[in-house]
C-alpha cells in the first residue's frame, strides 16, 4: 500500500516538475541558470535564440555579459544592464538583471532577459531627431550650441574659435524652379562639401531649411579662418548634378569670432548672422567678418523692421493710382495701384525703403489684403476719376504667386469685393517659368472669377520667347528699361517688334511701361501696334486724398486724359519686388 502511495507521490512530483520545466522553457523572457564557474545548468528558449545558441545565427560577442555575471557573483548582489548583441548586421538590445542565489549549498546566478530592441530603436529615433538633421545627418543647433558653451566655460582667452552663419544664396528660385525634391537634394550634397577637411574638433550644424553654423576649434588667427573659408567657398562653385539638372549653388558667409566678437553663443551667433545680411546685400557668394559698423547697420535695420510692422498693425498704407492710357485715343484702359508708407511723422515713403524687408519679413501677404482693401474702401472716386470699366491692376510677388494658401485667400477676398472682374493681378514672369505649378493649379481659380493676369516688367527676368509661348496671361508689361530711348536704340526696337509680333499672335495685350518722353511715344504709335503705355509722360500716381478732393469728372470726359506731359516732381519712380516706387 506504502509502495503505491510512494508511486502515486513520485508520479506526481515527476508530473509537476515536467510542468514546470515545460513553463520555465516557454517563459516569454530568457531565462539562464549557471553555477559559480559560468557552467549554465539551465536554458530555455528564449534565452537560447537569444544568445544565438540554438543554431539559428552565429553566436554574439558574450564577454561583456560574462562580465556582468561575473560582478554578481563576487558582490552577492544583483547586477541589471543592457545588452546590446550583434547577430552580423541585426543588433538586439536586452535587458537583463542578473541574480545570485544559494541553493542546496551552491552558488548560483539566475539571469532573466527581456528583449527592448524596438524600445530602444524608438529612443534612439526620438534622440537622433531632437540632436541631429533628419536630412543631412548633421548635428542640430542644440549640439552646435552645447558645444560652442562647453569651450566657453572653460574662460580661457586664447582657446580662440570661429563661428560662421551659412546661407544658401537664391534656394527659394532653386526650390521654385526645380521643385523641393532637387532643393532637399542639393541640401545633402551642400552639407558633404562643407563639411569636407573638418577636423574632429570642428562641427558643421544645420539649424533651419538652408542655414548651416560651422564651428572651427581651436583657431590662432582671422587669416587662418579667412583661408579655410575661401577654399570651402571654391569647393561650392563646381556645378551639383542632381536628378539630371546641372545646378549652381554659393553661400554667403558671416563670421564672429571669440573672444573677438562676443563671450557668448548668442552673441557670437548673432554677429555672424550680421556679418552675413551684410554679404547678402553685398553681392552674395562670399565671406565677411563681423565688425561694429555692422552692428550699427543692424540696429538701423531692427528699427525699420519694427517701424514696418508698427505701420502694417496701424495701417498707414495707402495707394497711389496710375493710368493705363490708350495711346492713341488718350482713353484709360486701367490703373495700377501702387503701395505708398506713411511714417511717423507723415511722410510718404516709396516701396524700395520697405518690400523687400516685409517679403523677407513674412509681411508681404498681409500688405497686399491692405492694398486691396484701400481700393475697395476708393471704388467711387476711382470710378468718378478713371472711369467704371477701367481695370485695377495689384501687383502680386512671385514668392506669393507661388504659395497655393496665400492666393486662395487673396481670390477670396477679390471674390468678396463683389467686382472681382475688375482686377487684373500683376506677376512677375518668374511664378510662371518656376517649377510651383502656378499656371496649372492657382491661375484657374483666377480664371474662374474672370480675374485677368498681367506679366509684369517683361524682359528682364528669366523672359524668353519660348517661355512666353507656354505663358497663359492677358496682359504683358515690357519693362521701361527697353521703353526709354527706344526711338535712338536699334536692337531695343527690334527686340519690341519680336515681343509684339509673338504677343499679338498669342491674343495678348502689350503696354510698354515708363513712357516719359514724346519722342518715345511718338516712336510707339509710328513704328509699332502697341495700343497701351503707362508712364509720367500721361500721369503721375494719384493719391487717395487727391481723389477725394477731386471734381467728378463729366460723364463725356471721364475714363480720358490729356495726351500733354505733366509737369510735376518725378521722385520716387522705380520698380522694387513687383511693386512701383
Amino acid at each position: 500500500m506504502n509502495s503505491m502511495n510512494d508511486n502515486a507521490y513520485n508520479g506526481a512530483n515527476e508530473a509537476e516538475l515536467g510542468f514546470l520545466k515545460e513553463i520555465v522553457r516557454m517563459l516569454p523572457a530568457g531565462l539562464t541558470v549557471q553555477d559559480a564557474q559560468g557552467t549554465l545548468l539551465l536554458v530555455n528558449d528564449v534565452a537560447a535564440s537569444q544568445l544565438g545558441m540554438d543554431g539559428s545565427r552565429p553566436s554574439p560577442d558574450l564577454a561583456p555579459r560574462r562580465e556582468a555575471c561575473q560582478q554578481a557573483l563576487r558582490s552577492g548582489q544583483p547586477v541589471t544592464s543592457e545588452e546590446a548583441l550583434h547577430h552580423g548586421a541585426v543588433r538586439r538590445v536586452l535587458l537583463t538583471t542578473h541574480r545570485p542565489i544559494s541553493f542546496a549549498g551552491r552558488e548560483l546566478l539566475i539571469s532573466a532577459s527581456s528583449d527592448i530592441t524596438e524600445q530602444k530603436n524608438f529612443e534612439d529615433q526620438l534622440f537622433r531627431s531632437a540632436y541631429f538633421d533628419e536630412l543631412t545627418g548633421l548635428p542640430s543647433r542644440r549640439v552646435i550650441e552645447h558645444r560652442a558653451n562647453s569651450l566657453l566655460a572653460r574662460g580661457e582667452a586664447n582657446d580662440r574659435f570661429a563661428l560662421a552663419f551659412l546661407d544658401v544664396d537664391n534656394f527659394k528660385h532653386i526650390n521654385d524652379y526645380y521643385g523641393h525634391a532637387v532643393g532637399d537634394a542639393l541640401l545633402v550634397e551642400l552639407a558633404k562639401r562643407l563639411g569636407r577637411d573638418l577636423r574632429d574638433s570642428d562641427m558643421l550644424s544645420r539649424i533651419s531649411g538652408d542655414e548651416f553654423l560651422l564651428l572651427l576649434s581651436p583657431v590662432q588667427s582671422q587669416e587662418e579662418v579667412a583661408e579655410f573659408m575661401q577654399s570651402m567657398l571654391e569647393r561650392l562653385t563646381a556645378p551639383f548634378f542632381i536628378d539630371n539638372s546641372e545646378v549652381f549653388a554659393s553661400t554667403s558667409v558671416g563670421i564672429s569670432l571669440y573672444p573677438d566678437h562676443g563671450r557668448s553663443f548668442e552673441t557670437l551667433r548673432q554677429n555672424a548672422d550680421i556679418a552675413m545680411y551684410r554679404i547678402k546685400n553685398d553681392g552674395k557668394g562670399s565671406a565677411a567678418f563681423f565688425n561694429s559698423s555692422m552692428e550699427r547697420e543692424a540696429l538701423a535695420r531692427m528699427k525699420i523692421e519694427q517701424s514696418l510692422r508698427l505701420a502694417i498693425l496701424e495701417k498707414r498704407f495707402c495707394c497711389a493710382f496710375q493710368s493705363k492710357v490708350d495711346i492713341r485715343t488718350q482713353a484709360v484702359k486701367g490703373i495700377e495701384a501702387l503701395v505708398r508708407l506713411r511714417d511717423d511723422e507723415g511722410v510718404i515713403q516709396a516701396p524700395g525703403s520697405f518690400i523687400d524687408l516685409a517679403s523677407e519679413l513674412g509681411l508681404i501677404d498681409e500688405l497686399t489684403h491692405l492694398v486691396l482693401a484701400e481700393i475697395v474702401k476708393s471704388i467711387d472716386p476711382i470710378n468718378d476719376t478713371f472711369g467704371a470699366d477701367a481695370t485695377i491692376s495689384i501687383n502680386v510677388a512671385a514668392k506669393q504667386a507661388g504659395n497655393p494658401e496665400f492666393m486662395r485667400s487673396f481670390a477670396q477676398a477679390l471674390q468678396d469685393t463683389g467686382f472681382p472682374q475688375r482686377f487684373m493681378i500683376e506677376v512677375t514672369e518668374d511664378a510662371f517659368v518656376a517649377k510651383n505649378h502656378f499656371q496649372a493649379e492657382i491661375l484657374p481659380m483666377f480664371r474662374k472669377l474672370g480675374v485677368g493676369i498681367s506679366i509684369d516688367d517683361f524682359g528682364i527676368g528669366y523672359s524668353s520667347l519660348s517661355a512666353l509661348a507656354d505663358i497663359t496671361a492677358d496682359e504683358i508689361k515690357i519693362d521701361r528699361s527697353f521703353i526709354t530711348d527706344i526711338h535712338k536704340r536699334p536692337r531695343s526696337q527690334g527686340i519690341l517688334r519680336a515681343i509684339e509680333s509673338l504677343s499679338e499672335a498669342l491674343g495678348m495685350t502689350v503696354i510698354a511701361e515708363g513712357l516719359e518722353s514724346f519722342e518715345e511715344l511718338a516712336y510707339l504709335q509710328a513704328a509699332t501696334k502697341i495700343r497701351y503705355a503707362q508712364g509720367y509722360y500721361f500721369a503721375r500716381p494719384i493719391f487717395l486724398e487727391e481723389l477725394k478732393l477731386a471734381t467728378p469728372a463729366s460723364s463725356e470726359s471721364r475714363g480720358s486724359v490729356s495726351a500733354r506731359p505733366m509737369q510735376q516732381n518725378r521722385q520716387g519712380y522705380s520698380r522694387a519686388s513687383g511693386y512701383r516706387r
